[in-house]
């Protein structure tokens, strides 16, 4: 006899897409899937070919090949899939059972290209790292439960914060047309992310029961409409098509993802470099805490578990491991995604499972990923900033449920203050230290705001009593 649980797990349902568990047909599921595919597509793709294209081949001193590095971003879009997959369905303690999307991260960027340009090092230093460090925050990951009383509310809801307030330049950035892009804030792709924006309101608004949520897809597709129009009648160069030919080319249409071990590019251990990218392992955990848990508290309306912590932080790690084990960057939840899961309310294990097989599946065909890639910046800029707004949002109302006294104001004030005013600086605050600190401070907003709202929680005076509250309470 199967319970209830089993019958409710393996039932058919449109109504199933805001509840964790259930089946959804895959005419619906699929919609859904792809607007998280296309959501992180790009950003997913970036850090690989920043990294590994500066990257330097160890002893040599040359550059990998264009080949190479297509070959990666094909690896990269694999074990993006593999990894939300085991967040979805986890294998033994790997994994959190919640509606999250891993994907290559831009934290460890300062990092890993600290590592993969250093002659001596390279590329295959960094992967050594990659691999040993993702096994490191796995390892933490598994036993959160002795440190996780250290985060206390305030420290989450200011990670939750920060994370949001750090993805809010990399929104406008798109818009603008990407950064660092000679065109960078031209009238078409202002125009083509104003129209973008515009459209994904109005979907939400206009668009009746479960197809309101799919306003992010609606809106990339005509807004990847209008830059094909731009691009058709030379109005402005928004499409580049030639990338999709040119992977045909280096790649062909089918090819497996290869491990590193076979490509001649051997991971090399070397324990300075671990420890480089050891303490990013652990802000990327402390972003990964606090995404997992605005996904808690902003879709599924409750405070997160201690066995869904474990798990999403051990996918976080091993998943990193694997990544490494393919050349890859190391992985992360995926912050725009947690965005488009609370602003809808799609919760569906099921459905964002077709987007993580989606994934796979463009890995298999390499031109399917260079046609998702061909994707404006401009589009996916009007697409994400309302997203990015919305994790800001979750992190204010975690705030709001914390106490509002001297404590928290010091907490919140410096740790804002610092954390983001490092990312403000007119030069490089951290000149006097190893390059490595500069690099974890002095671009991310997440790292120092983590840092100093968890030693101000922890020192601060009041903190027995503060716990002697929430126990009353």
């Amino acid at each position: 006899m199967k319970t209830e649980k089993e019958k409710r797990d393996r039932s058919v349902s449109v109504e199933n897409i805001y509840k964790l568990d259930g089946l959804v047909p895959l005419r619906k599921a699929i919609p859904f899937g792809l607007q998280h595919v296309l959501a992180m597509f790009v950003a997913n793709l970036a850090p690989v070919l920043i990294v590994c294209g500066a990257a330097v081949v160890r002893g040599t001193g040359e550059h990998l090949t264009s080949a190479e590095i297509t070959s990666l971003l094909q690896c990269a879009m694999f074990v993006a899939g593999i990894g939300t997959c085991l967040q979805l369905y986890p294998v033994w303690k790997i994994g959190s059972r919640l509606p999250i999307v891993m994907g290559v991260s831009f934290t460890f960027l300062g990092s890993l290209l600290v590592i993969s340009t250093n002659p001596e090092l390279g590329y295959e230093g960094m992967v050594g790292a990659v691999i040993l460090g993702g096994i490191f925050e796995g390892i933490v990951g598994l036993s959160a439960k002795y440190w996780k009383r250290f985060l206390t509310p305030v420290v989450s809801a200011c990670v939750v914060i920060a994370i949001g307030l750090s993805l809010l330049s990399v929104g406008m950035d798109s818009w603008g047309g990407g950064s660092g892009v000679e065109d960078f804030g031209a009238w078409y792709h202002v125009l083509v992310g104003t129209f973008t924006l515009i459209v994904c309101l109005v979907s939400r608004y206009l668009l009746k029961g479960v197809y309101k949520n799919l306003n992010i897809l609606v809106g990339l597709v005509f807004g990847y409409g209008l830059s094909i129009v731009f691009t058709l009648t030379g109005i402005a160069p928004m499409v580049d098509f030639s990338n999709i030919s040119r992977t045909v080319q280096e790649v062909g249409f089918f090819s497996l993802p290869k491990l590193v071990f076979f490509t001649g590019h051997k991971p090399v251990f070397d324990l300075g470099a671990f420890f480089t990218i050891a303490v990013v392992f652990l802000v990327s955990a402390a972003e990964t805490t606090g995404a997992t848990t605005a996904v808690c508290t902003g879709a599924l309306g409750r405070d997160i578990k201690m066995k869904e912590l474990q798990g999403s932080l051990a996918v976080d790690g091993f998943s990193s491991a694997l990544s490494g084990c393919f050349g890859c960057p190391p992985l992360t939840s995926f912050s725009q995604n947690v965005g488009l899961v609370t602003m809808t309310g799609v919760i569906n294990r099921f459905t964002i499972l077709t987007g993580a097989l989606i994934l796979i599946l463009a890995s298999l065909f390499p031109p399917l990923g260079a046609f998702f890639n061909s994707l404006p910046q401009a589009v996916l800029g009007g697409c994400t900033v309302m997203m990015f707004g919305s994790i800001m949002y979750e992190g204010i109302k975690m705030l709001k449920e914390c106490k509002f006294n001297e404590r928290t104001m010091i907490i919140v004030s410096l740790s804002f203050c610092i954390g983001v005013g490092l990312t403000q600086t007119s030069g490089n605050f951290f000149s006097a230290f190893p390059q490595a600190v500069g690099d974890i401070f002095n671009g991310n907003a997440v790292a120092g705001v983590f840092v100093v709202s968890l030693l101000l929680s922890l020192f601060l005076p009041g903190r027995e009593k503060e716990k002697k509250q929430q126990k009353e309470e």
